[in-house]
């Protein structure tokens, strides 16, 4: 059986600018990530077992989904990576390419994609 998720929380230190200054910002926390971890990415009994479709192809590239609109902050490089396509083995082995859309404008998120082979 072939699943996918989608998230709001960060993972890494990659995934935010300013990773040091957001140690206590909600989604950020360290007990947070772990949770996210433990929950998502581990093996099962105890986790799901997903995995991360852009982090998989693209492991030290820095591209952000989400801009506040406060501080000019899309203009400025300012984001966070938070908004994930995670897939089950299965699926996740058949995935060609996961991406981001950055020039789309309209939203403080910028939407996803991911292109799956049969």
């Amino acid at each position: 059986m072939s699943s996918v998720a989608i998230t709001s929380l960060y993972d890494a230190e990659i995934d935010i600018k300013n990773p040091k200054t957001n140690l206590k910002s909600a989604g950020f926390t360290p007990e947070e990530r772990a949770s996210f971890g433990a929950r998502y990415l581990k093996p099962a009994p105890e986790g799901c077992e997903l995995t991360d479709t852009f982090r998989k192809q693209f492991p030290e590239v820095v591209g952000y989904t989400y801009f506040s609109y406060r501080f000019n902050a899309r203009a400025k490089g300012i984001g966070w990576r938070l908004d994930y396509f995670l897939a089950s083995k299965s699926l996740a082995d058949k995935v060609y390419d996961s991406f981001m859309l950055p020039d789309v404008v309209g939203s403080d998120h910028i939407p996803l994609g991911v292109t799956v082979l049969k």
